[in-house]
């Protein structure tokens, strides 16, 4: 009876990572569809055979400078910051196993940004310094919400409180670095905390890049020891697990990946919490972890996103975050709604 059943889990596993693999080439080949569409939009209209003649080489200036210095770091960094945004929604969530347990939920994106107000307050304003800015600022408020949380272990619904509290103390304290800054700081400061991309920089999407890589090393090992925890902190034990030592190196990635964002191009919302949520009922994996699928979504929903801010109203340049935060408020508040039912 017991090896018919081990056959029929792994039956159904196997069938779950074909389901998996097909999904992920789909949203695969619809990001690159959704990009190249982004390179012919704007004022300077561009034609699939002007895309051809930038990759091949022979491609007049005006038209390589467009797509290559105008448009293709902007478009990077939509796919690279969503795909971040998203790693670090799904590592949260899994440690929380709550759809809420988001970085931008749970105050993490508030102390990045708190970390990178008090680096502008200080005259910095190299990506490198804003980038160190809000990885100290996204790991200090990690730890203090982690111990504020910490009774005989971590539990995902103490941690969700904590971190909402902590982010709105840290809101609170924003405001009032916001206020009391000079007039030309405190506009940047208040420009950046919209999230958008339109300020985007090769340096920046370099740089950010570079972290994603290095996280994107870890991924792997990092969704292997995620999925046992999944199973229960007692079950991840007697596999050999450090429970308490994976949940923090977790968070450290957590952080990273959404710091990395947060120093380039302000707090983009709502991405980190639905994109998980979305490739989980794309791929049918239930509870189990994909960062590959939730990383498609999330640089999926930025991508679509960062179109609609500049083309959805003609002659508006919209933040990217303000559509982010219009699509994921809706999507909270049904979320909410169904958590609400469950009784969370």
């Amino acid at each position: 009876m017991s090896g018919a059943f081990v056959i029929r889990a792994g039956s159904l596993s196997l069938r779950a990572s074909r389901r998996s693999a097909v999904v992920c080439g789909l949203l695969a080949a619809a990001l690159i569809a959704l990009a190249l569409w982004a390179f012919t939009l704007g004022s300077y209209t561009l034609s699939p055979g002007d895309l051809m003649s930038v990759m091949t080489g022979t491609a007049r200036d005006s038209v390589r400078t467009v797509v290559l210095e105008w448009r293709a770091p902007r478009i990077v960094a939509a796919v690279v910051f969503g795909a971040a945004l998203a790693v670090g929604g799904a590592v949260f969530q899994s440690l929380t196993r709550n759809p809420l347990g988001s970085p931008d939920v749970i105050g993490f994106t508030t102390g990045s940004y708190t970390g990178v107000v008090l680096m502008l307050l200080a005259g910095a304003s190299s990506y490198s310094a804003l980038a160190a800015g809000a990885l100290a600022g996204g790991l200090i408020t990690a730890f203090a919400v982690y111990l504020l949380a910490f009774r005989r272990g971590v539990r995902g619904f103490r941690l969700i409180i904590v971190g909402i509290a902590v982010g709105a103390l840290l809101s609170s304290v924003n405001t009032w670095f916001s206020v009391k800054a000079d007039v030309d700081t405190a506009l940047r400061a208040a420009v950046w905390g919209a999230g958008s991309l339109s300020a985007i920089g090769r340096p920046a999407v370099l740089m950010s890049s570079a972290l994603v890589a290095a996280a994107a090393l870890v991924a792997p090992a990092a969704q292997r020891r995620m999925r046992w925890l999944e199973l229960g902190d007692d079950t991840a034990a007697m596999l050999g697990v450090s429970v308490e030592r994976t949940k923090l190196l977790l968070v450290v990635l957590g952080v990273a990946a959404t710091a990395a964002v947060t120093a380039a191009a302000g707090p983009i919302v709502f991405v980190a919490l639905a994109a998980p949520q979305i490739a989980r009922r794309l791929t049918g994996r239930g509870s189990t972890v994909d960062l590959a699928g939730s990383a498609l979504v999330g640089a999926l929903l930025l991508l679509g996103a960062d179109i609609a801010a500049q083309h959805a109203i003609p002659g508006v340049v919209l933040p990217t975050g303000a559509v982010t935060v219009c699509v994921g408020g809706a999507y909270l508040l049904v979320l909410l709604v169904r958590e609400s039912r469950r009784g969370f």
